[in-house]
Parts: C-alpha cells; sequence; structure tokens
C-alpha cells in the first residue's frame, strides 16, 4: 500500500515512525501543503491520510478526485459545509472520515450509544476532555462523536464550562483542558442517586491514532468509493479482512 501524508506535525511524525517499521505499507510522502506546492507532490499514492489542517481541503479534494486516490481524514475542526465537501468527496473515491482513529475510542462510543437509554432518565451527564496545549480546537472532535452518542436525538442542552449561577436543566456540561502533552483522554461521567459510573479512554501516545489511520488506510483501499467512518473499518464485515494489522 502506498501511503501519502498531508502534516508534518507530531501525528504526520507518529505515521512516519510507524511506517518505516513495516514492510506492508510504502511511505510516498509527507507534505506540509500551506507551506508546499500542493498534494501534487504524492500523485503516486494509493491513498492519502490527512492530519493537517481545515484549510487544506479543497485541495485534497481536488487531488483525490484527479488521481483517484482514496482519502482517509483524521483533521477536526471542519465547518458543517466542509463535512458536507468530504461526504460528497464520497461520490468519486472511498472516503474514511473520523474524529478519532482509536479503536478503543469507537468502541467506546458503541457503548455510550448502548448504556445512555438504561441510565438517562435518573443520571446526570457529564464529558470532560483532555488534551495538549498546541490542540486548536475545543472541544475535541471526539467529545463532539460523544455527545452525539449520548444525545442522537439532540433533545439536551449543551453546557461547555460552568461560570455563575443556575440549577441544572436537561443538559450535557462539556469541559475542555488543555494543558503539556495530554495525548488524549476522555471521560463521560453518569452520576445518579447515590452512585456514579465513570468510562474513561487514555491514549498513552499519538501512535494508537496513527495505527488506526493505517488501518483505515488499509481498508479505503480495497473498498468502493463511498463515504466511511471508523465503524465500516471496525464493523463492516465485507472489509475487515482487509484491515487485520
Amino acid at each position: 500500500m502506498k501511503v501519502g501524508i498531508l502534516g508534518k506535525g507530531a501525528m504526520g511524525k507518529a505515521l512516519c515512525e510507524i511506517i518505516a517499521w513495516r514492510d506492508d505499507v510504502t511511505l510516498v510522502g509527507c507534505i506540509e501543503p500551506l507551506a508546499s506546492k500542493g498534494p501534487e507532490e504524492l500523485i503516486k499514492a494509493e491513498v492519502i491520510i490527512d492530519f493537517s489542517h481545515p484549510d487544506n481541503l479543497c485541495k485534497l479534494v481536488e487531488f483525490c478526485k484527479k488521481n483517484c486516490s482514496a482519502a482517509v481524514i483524521a483533521t477536526t475542526g471542519y465547518s458543517q459545509a466542509q463535512t458536507e465537501e468530504i461526504k460528497r468527496l464520497g461520490e468519486f473515491v472511498p472516503v474514511v472520515f473520523s474524529a478519532n482513529y482509536s479503536r478503543g475510542i469507537n468502541v467506546m462510543n458503541h457503548i455510550v450509544a448502548d448504556i445512555t437509554p438504561v441510565l438517562r432518565d435518573s443520571f446526570d451527564m457529564e464529558i470532560v476532555e483532555k488534551h495538549h496545549n498546541r490542540k486548536l480546537d475545543s472541544p475535541s472532535g471526539t467529545a463532539v462523536a460523544l455527545i452525539d452518542a449520548v444525545d442522537r436525538k439532540n433533545e439536551y442542552k449543551k453546557i461547555y464550562g460552568r461560570k455563575g449561577n443556575g440549577r441544572r436543566e436537561k443538559e450535557i456540561g462539556i469541559h475542555s483542558i488543555r494543558g503539556g502533552t495530554i495525548a488524549g483522554e476522555h471521560t463521560i461521567i453518569y452520576a445518579g442517586g447515590e452512585e456514579v459510573l465513570e468510562i474513561t479512554h487514555r491514549a498513552a501516545s499519538k501512535k494508537v491514532f496513527a495505527e488506526g489511520a493505517l488501518r483505515a488506510a488499509k481498508f479505503a483501499v480495497q473498498a468502493p468509493a463511498g463515504f466511511y467512518t471508523m465503524d465500516d473499518v471496525l464493523f463492516n464485515s465485507t472489509y475487515m479482512g482487509a484491515c487485520i494489522r
């Protein structure tokens, strides 16, 4: 599998390190699109893994359409209009789009979606996410995905941080912490009468996200054109054979 990487930041470096140890993946190149001629430098890539910036989306879409390259999009902070553009790209090439490529987080999303209907009537829900001090967007894309998992019908008011006086309503609190080199930590708290249930995922390093992105890339190069998520990568039996590693 020939891979091109957009983004030379921490995640791009983590991907390059992992690929260097793999004999089933060839790195075509790793570029910073905003500071280069663009993705054209990656013309031989079967799949592009994007850990860059939302401003690079137009270049990525144009390149993938022109070269029939699959796309694994791991950048966060997109607008709704950009998200729709990513979905439309799936009409031309295979696209995997996820806020978080960790297997653990994606399993966590399934767990909270299953248990929330049992707890929501008598438990208050809060989400806390922690990341390194260089992360730009908050709350994290993963926290947003957790919110969607626990409130699929958008019935709860969202409170981002807390300040001042006021009794709790039908709401979900979302709290973002930025500091140090925290790779990523997400906790959902179910607080009921005389009991509290907490579910937490902690990433020890960025390698878990890089490994997940490569897993998604192996899926994408063998899948037909379409818009996919990590649910498809991890749980779609049709293509699971493509991404065992």
